[in-house]
């Protein structure tokens, strides 16, 4: 995973408003000084905080995932780089069947 930190990134003034939910919105007035970037008035989303093109779409194990659903798609899944997740629409012989071919290839599945 990356090393950096993403700090949260706050609403402005959301300690005062009681009844506004804490969901970004970026600072739009001409005296804004969240929106002149002044250090202790919040961090804002910016391009240097994106995630490195390895990592990203990676699940949070680590590993790449990959919709299945249907045994063709399960032929070339590399089990050391890949975790798999089952289609929504898959019926339950399917599944039970596709679940023994990833018992015996030892692939690790997210659902």
């Amino acid at each position: 995973m990356s090393t950096h930190k993403i700090p949260s990134f706050q609403r402005m003034n959301i300690h005062s408003k009681k009844r506004v939910k804490n969901k970004w919105r970026k600072p739009r007035g001409i005296d804004s000084k969240q929106r002149q970037k002044l250090k202790a008035y919040g961090a804002i989303p910016d391009v240097g905080y994106r995630t490195a093109l390895s990592e990203r779409d990676k699940h949070p194990n680590g590993l790449m995932e990959v919709l299945i659903s249907n045994e063709k798609q399960l032929a070339g899944i590399d089990a050391a780089k890949n975790c798999i997740r089952f289609s929504a629409t898959l019926g339950k012989k399917k599944r039970e069947k596709l679940m023994k071919i990833v018992k015996e290839k030892k692939i690790k599945t997210v659902n």
